[in-house]
């Protein structure tokens, strides 16, 4: 049987990777890398053989052409390397996500899947600095967390809860750890895709629909377009949510709206779906905030959290 040793949730910025001189002057900016470090600290000691990473996309993977709430990498996974983040092939453990896949489906959810996968920062920033060596085989789960209609919170529970019970399920007797990665409270400068009121509106949609074999085209205006927009960032709504996974009990946030959670934490705190899910996956143990800091340069309140499964806790995670 294989076993889950870890799960972390971690919050992503391409400007961490970009604009770093910024925010080096900050005592914030370094107690989110420490949180980083902490948590890449645990995973190695973890050992984990394969790696689940949940996380969102940005309109660099997938597009509005074709929009699924769940989608599970089985095959190639490429990394589309914006802004200084790992591009090219990824090592994927394709035995495993092709376990979790059939394990999903036949609970009832319905993921889609990839042979040919391309994943952004959604993905690939919490690689870059919980798993630098990039050396473990990963199964990549990306969630629709920008484009009307989202899966609800429950739903993504659901899925994390079975993705869990896949990998217990599997008979290779491998140690699998659980990422997510995205969030907390932010709002991003982006409209709904059928309410684009504005020139940028317009771009930007026309960006997430045709962008596919040419996104690297619309790369200067969009971020120009972020990084020119005013940070909204509640530290209330962070903390009492990282609470929660210290608690082990996420149920409180599972029935808020979309509306809800907009009005509270802004259209970037959807990302809570992989943190959702990926705490579902782990199941019943203890949480830590490794680290939490409000930075307006990047827009986010940015957090740091490990979770450790209850089974580990009794066995001391050696076997």
């Amino acid at each position: 049987m294989s076993e889950i040793v870890l799960g972390v949730g971690a919050s992503h910025s391409t400007l961490m990777n970009t604009h770093w001189s910024e925010v080096d002057h900050l005592p914030e900016a370094h107690r989110f890398r420490d949180g980083l470090a902490t948590a890449r600290d645990a995973l190695a000691e973890a050992r984990p053989d394969a790696l689940v990473v949940i996380g969102s996309n940005h309109f660099r993977g997938m597009f509005l052409d074709l929009m699924p709430s769940f989608t599970v990498g089985v095959g190639e996974v490429l990394g589309a390397g914006e802004a200084g983040t790992p591009g090219g092939p990824l090592p994927v453990d394709t035995a495993l996500a092709r376990t979790i896949v059939d394990h999903v489906v036949s609970s009832g959810l319905d993921p889609a899947f990839s042979l040919r996968l391309t994943v952004d920062h959604g993905i690939t920033h919490s690689l870059q600095h919980l798993v630098p060596d990039l050396d473990v085989p990963i199964v990549p789960v990306v969630v629709n967390t920008f484009a009307p209609p989202l899966p609800p919170l429950r739903r993504c529970h659901t899925l994390g809860a079975e993705i869990g019970a896949a990998i217990r399920a599997d008979g290779t007797d491998k140690r699998v750890a659980v990422i997510a990665s995205g969030g907390l409270s932010h709002r991003l400068p982006w409209p709904k895709w059928f309410a684009a009121s504005s020139d940028d509106d317009r771009f930007l949609v026309r960006a997430w629909l045709e962008g596919r074999t040419s996104w690297g085209e619309y790369e200067v205006r969009r971020r120009e377009i972020v990084r020119a927009a005013a940070p909204e960032i509640n530290p209330a709504f962070d903390e009492w949510f990282l609470g929660l996974l210290e608690a082990g009990d996420v149920e409180p946030v599972l029935d808020h709206s979309d509306e809800r959670i907009e009005a509270e934490a802004g259209n970037g705190a959807h990302e809570i779906r992989a943190w959702v899910a990926m705490a579902a996956a782990v199941g019943p143990g203890t949480g830590a905030t490794a680290a939490y800091a409000e930075i307006p340069q990047w827009l986010t309140g940015m957090g740091v959290s490990i979770l450790t499964p209850a089974d580990v806790l009794t066995t001391g995670g050696v076997r």
